[in-house]
């Protein structure tokens, strides 16, 4: 009798069907393509190296597959992606011959990635996915990220007469600018890893300084 396969838990193996399988959820938003899940696993890589005793397959599945089900940051059903994407990666994966036993955290993982999801972070793996992906968030491709989904979602570069919300209440949704200050600058104390956190006060630190430097140019309309 022919022995069933047993599932394969290399990395190298596995990672390529991950990306194939993650290229299929990706469609055409330029802040959640194939690239942002390599730099994820690669921000997830720097922190697992602080946590050798977590699950590296279960990190990498879930840093690959977190947006299978990607919404725009508008759409009044976003805060139900990462539950969708979960689902899915759980389908497909058990489909895949994924190592059955690895299947509910790796689901977990990626349900609790999501900062519109509001999941608590129980596991390991889950607190070091949701750091990788908050880091992409952050530095200098975080900044191009913000500015190109602020564009898909027709909001202005800043306010014309106080860029930095001196005067008015932040209002990111109006103001790409104003993201900054109302969510970017809270991740880093939100992270789950002390690497993590590390990370991310070093990127907002730029963040805040190119903040500073576009209000200075951007000016006062008043002043025009």
């Amino acid at each position: 009798m022919t022995k069933p396969l047993e599932p394969d838990t290399g990395l190298a193996t596995w990672r390529p069907r991950f990306a194939a399988l993650a290229a299929s959820g990706t469609g055409g938003d330029g802040a959640h393509d194939a690239n942002h899940l390599e730099r994820v696993w690669r921000n997830a890589q720097a922190l697992l190296e602080h946590h050798p005793e977590a699950d590296a397959l279960v990190v990498m599945a879930a840093c690959y597959l977190h947006d299978l089900v990607n919404l725009p940051k508008d759409d009044p059903d976003r805060a139900q992606a990462s539950r969708r994407s979960a689902k899915l990666a759980r389908h497909q994966l058990a489909w895949m011959n994924f190592p059955p036993e690895r299947l509910g955290a790796v689901a977990h993982a990626i349900e609790a990635h999501s900062f519109s999801a509001n999941i608590p972070a129980e596991s390991l793996e889950a607190r070091i996915v949701q750091d990788a992906d908050r880091l992409d968030a952050l530095g200098a491709v975080g900044l191009a990220r913000m500015f190109y989904t602020a564009g898909r979602m027709g909001s202005s570069l800043a306010h014309p007469g106080d860029p930095l919300a001196a005067s008015r209440p932040l209002d990111d949704r109006a103001y790409s600018l104003d993201h900054i200050a109302a969510k970017l600058a809270t991740l880093p104390g939100k992270m789950q890893t002390e690497a993590g956190r590390k990370l991310g006060q070093e990127r907002l630190a730029m963040l805040e300084s190119f903040r500073t430097a576009f209000a200075a140019e951007w000016g006062d309309a008043k002043d025009s």
